[in-house]
């Protein structure tokens, strides 16, 4: 066959053909030139890598145009050129017979299309040519050409066929294994062909890498890709004279790859690493080792380790149970299962544990145990509170009961540190699984969990073997957990330190030397460690921050600051998409108006108008008065049984620089969100919810804020089988003898029982256009009357809207809303509101435990 004389041509920096080198190949080159902007200085005929295929340059970017070749005259010629090298079986080594001794070997990543258009050129230019496949099909189109392969694996549900040809690791092991010098992509957007990472481990091991010039499969050209680091320096002198480069490091081993724990690949760690701990295929959170998970979680140097060594226990005399304990030890680098000590987040110091997955699965035998509950008696001396990072397979069963102990034995720590009133937080890693999960991990005061962690007792192989049970799809899985109420948020990992050193500072003692603010501890968060508390740091922003909030302290005027873990936002947004959500709100409200048979407008000053008002779908919501009083509102989820009702908008946040719990019912913000919560209406875990986070406030002396706005608890079967009323009365008698500050707001409807689950406090108040009654209107007319469309006349009859209640002595307080209803000036809404609870609890604050529940007790006992 003929070839061109020309081994290489020149383009200028902008990719233009430079006519004077090599005009034999100038009509393909220029061809290239047209289809891709190139910044190459220096192109190559296809035979010139087989030619030079060790000595390529150092420092360039070359084009490798293919030579002009006269086409085989018959089309079997080919077929018979490629057979020389078919392997026999997957797996085995790639023989080298003398045919294809003197061939540089290439691995060929391409489509069954691409790799059909490739193979005839790259065996004419002399090249010995390895097609990847994956599952041994994606060549089938025409496995006929018994073309040789490597099999780089089978896909899963965790890991697709471009995920697998994209892997580094997977593609550079297949190169050195079937002794591949060359790898070919076949584009030049290919996933690997973008990929530093790839192109720089390349390099290490001496392999080139190729990619088309342009997209397609007419094969105008190939540049040579080579890491950014690098340079892309252009070439003086032709490739073949350069020296060849420096032999590849032996960068195979654990400290440079990290296997992902679902999809199995490998990657580079630095690549793990800058994509937040992700899996860059799968987009699976990497399990963290304690060293890690302390350096994204605790301030730098702060950490002080605690009992780093126990003595080992084998009260089985399991056979082989120290070896393993020692090889686990080698291979890890770890002592045991968990690392406990002190250390400070934001400034602010807390005991802290961290389980290690990578050391015997995170297994709890008696060290971990014991260290874990050491960790926590000496929080309860030190007077610290606890974070604890569970990741467990569950108990060791090498050491059988002694194991199961385990559980108890830190379950009475937990207790312990409980009736100490140090905070006990949680955070569920995956995976928290076993004796650990139905242990301490799920005893914490407050349960945070990462995206995607596995989280159970029984594993889902031991529920399919024993029980034949198919499992939902997400079961076991942290948002799983969210949704049926087991847990109280799910925290980006990237927004974890963040949100605990907020739920640190709101349960940090303050004293005369340091007053743990909300702003201080952001502050801190942006400052540094070491920082904390100061308000000496020479920075004009921080200083003009503080002048800023002292005016605003001054002013009574709560600063609207952004919400960490997410921005509760306003009730109602300026948009299209909202203002089609109000209308279709509008429609829905007379549509429901003349299902009940009331037509008409109510009469200025009357209940029903009240009532009509209070019902406004473009009222704000409790979501709106949230962010207008809380600074740093975390919501908190769950009743840690059933499931989480989102009727109960619920958690904690400071309110005049105090820490507090503040309970909501929720109506909606637009139609889809109205649905979801049921309308405002909570069902019995929705109440379950609000006892678990008034026991919690109390436990740590937090004033409590209810904010009322419902038409009534979910009337429902469900409900009913699952306790409506039990869930209800829980709520009166506990709120009866709650030793904290109590402050109930009625913000719009408050419906019978639903209402007043949430409303036996020491100060109750209203809004000026909010009601308050035994039974909606077109209830009580439809019981007392048969009638439900006299519900108007019902709203007289029961004195519903706030003046006369507040003239029967039910309510302390009613709240003006401004000029006209809060829907009209909801600002205005808002500030008053917020005036009035912080009135409130300046009234309350004096007064003792003792003094706080006589003084409820006595305001009920009057009626």
């Amino acid at each position: 066959m003929a070839k061109t004389a020309s081994k290489y041509i020149s383009f200028d920096s902008d990719g233009h053909l430079v006519a004077d080198e090599g005009a034999g190949a100038a009509s393909s080159a220029s061809e290239v030139a047209e289809g891709a902007s190139l910044k190459a200085a220096v192109a190559y005929a296809l035979d010139a890598i087989v030619d030079a295929a060790s000595a390529l340059p150092e420092n360039a970017a070359a084009l490798i145009a293919p030579a002009q070749r006269e086409e085989p005259a018959d089309p079997e010629e080919a077929t018979l050129t490629v057979a020389r090298y078919t392997r026999s079986t997957i797996g085995d080594d790639f023989a080298v017979s003398p045919e294809t001794a003197a061939r540089p070997r290439a691995l060929v990543v391409a489509s069954a299309k691409n790799a059909r258009a490739f193979v005839g050129p790259m065996e004419q230019a002399g090249l010995d040519v390895v097609f990847a496949t994956v599952d041994n099909r994606s060549l089938d189109g025409f496995a006929r050409r018994q073309l040789p392969t490597y099999n780089l694996g089978s896909t899963s549900a965790a890991v697709s066929a471009e995920q697998l040809s994209g892997n580094i690791y997977t593609v550079l092991s297949a190169a050195k294994e079937c002794g591949a010098s060359l790898i070919f992509l076949d584009s030049p957007t290919a996933a690997l062909a973008e990929d530093e990472y790839f192109l720089r481990h390349a390099r290490k091991r001496g392999l080139r890498v190729f990619a088309p010039a342009a997209e397609g499969t007419q094969l105008m050209g190939w540049m040579e890709l080579l890491p950014a680091a690098d340079g892309l320096a252009v070439p003086t002198a032709a490739p073949w004279e350069s020296a060849a480069p420096a032999a590849a490091d032996d960068d195979e081993g654990p400290t440079h790859w990290r296997r992902c724990h679902a999809c199995k690949l490998f990657f580079d760690k630095e690549e793990i690493i800058s994509e937040g701990f992700t899996c860059p295929a799968c987009g699976t959170l990497q399990r963290l080792r304690s060293d890690e998970r302390l350096a994204l979680t605790v301030d730098a140097g702060s950490f002080e380790e605690w009992n780093a060594q126990m003595a080992d226990s084998d009260p089985l005399a399991f056979p082989g149970y120290p070896e393993k304990i020692a090889d686990q030890r080698e291979k890890s680098g770890l002592e045991e299962a968990v690392r406990t000590g002190r250390a400070t987040i934001a400034g602010l110091p807390v005991a802290i544990g961290v389980m290690e997955s990578g050391f015997f699965m995170g297994s709890m035998g008696h060290v971990v145990g014991e260290k874990v509950a050491a960790l926590i008696d000496r929080a309860i001396e030190e007077r610290l509170p606890v974070v604890v990072f569970c990741a467990s397979g569950g108990a060791r069963m090498q050491e059988g009961l002694t194991s199961l102990m385990q559980m108890a034995k830190v379950s009475c720590a937990v207790e312990r540190l409980g009736r100490a009133a140090l905070p006990f937080i949680t955070v569920l890693t995956d995976p928290t699984t076993g004796g650990v999960t139905a242990s301490f991990a799920m005893q914490g005061d407050i349960i945070l969990a990462e995206p995607g962690a596995l989280i159970g007792f029984a594993g889902q192989r031991v529920i399919r073997d024993t029980i034949k049970q198919e499992l939902p799809e997400g079961f076991q899985t942290a948002e799983f957990a969210l949704e049926h109420g087991l847990i109280d948020a799910i925290v980006e990992r990237s927004q974890l330190r963040s949100v605990l050193a907020q739920l640190l500072a709101l349960h940090a003692p303050s004293d005369a030397e340091r007053v743990v603010t909300y702003h201080s501890v952001m502050d801190a968060l942006q400052v540094g460690a070491g920082a904390y508390g100061t308000v000496s740091v020479a920075l004009e922003a921080r200083m003009a921050g503080e002048r800023l909030r002292a005016e605003e302290a001054a002013s009574g005027f709560l600063r609207k600051v952004p919400v960490v873990g997410g921005l509760i936002g306003r009730g109602a947004g300026e948009g299209a998409a909202e203002e089609a959500d109000r209308r279709e709100l509008d429609r829905h409200a007379r549509r429901e108006a003349r299902r009940a048979g009331i037509e008409g407008q109510a009469a200025a000053g009357s209940a029903w108008e009240s009532v009509q008002i209070a019902r406004n779908v473009h009222r704000p919501t409790a979501r709106r008065y949230i962010d207008g009083i809380v600074e740093g509102f975390i919501e908190l989820h769950g009743d840690r049984s059933f499931a989480d009702d989102g009727a109960i908008l619920a958690g904690v946040g400071w309110i005049s620089g105090h820490p507090v719990t503040v309970i909501a019912q929720e109506k909606g913000v637009n139609l889809a969100d109205r649905v979801a919560r049921n309308f405002g209406c909570p069902q019995p875990e929705g109440y379950r919810k609000s006892l678990r986070l008034m026991r919690e406030a109390e436990k740590f002396d937090r004033p409590i804020l209810c904010l009322v706005d419902t038409q009534g608890a979910f009337c429902g079967t469900e409900a009913e089988e699952r306790g409506q009323g039990n869930a209800i009365a829980d709520n009166l008698v506990a709120m009866a003898g709650l030793r904290v500050p109590v402050v109930s707001v009625l913000l719009g409807e408050g419906g019978s029982g639903g209402a007043l689950a949430l409303a036996v406090s020491n100060r109750v108040a209203m809004q000026e256009h909010a009601v308050y009654s035994v039974l909606s209107p077109e209830g009580f007319a439809s019981i007392l009357w048969k009638d439900g469309k006299r519900a108007p006349e019902a709203a007289e009859v029961m004195k519903m809207n706030a003046r006369a209640v507040f003239e029967g002595g039910i309510v302390d307080a009613v709240i003006s809303e401004g000029e006209g209803p809060a829907h009209e000036n909801p600002d205005e809404a808002v500030a008053a509101v917020r005036d009035y609870v912080r009135e409130a609890y300046k009234e309350l604050a004096d007064l003792t435990p003792d003094e706080l529940i006589a003084q409820r007790q006595e305001r009920f006992a009057r009626f």
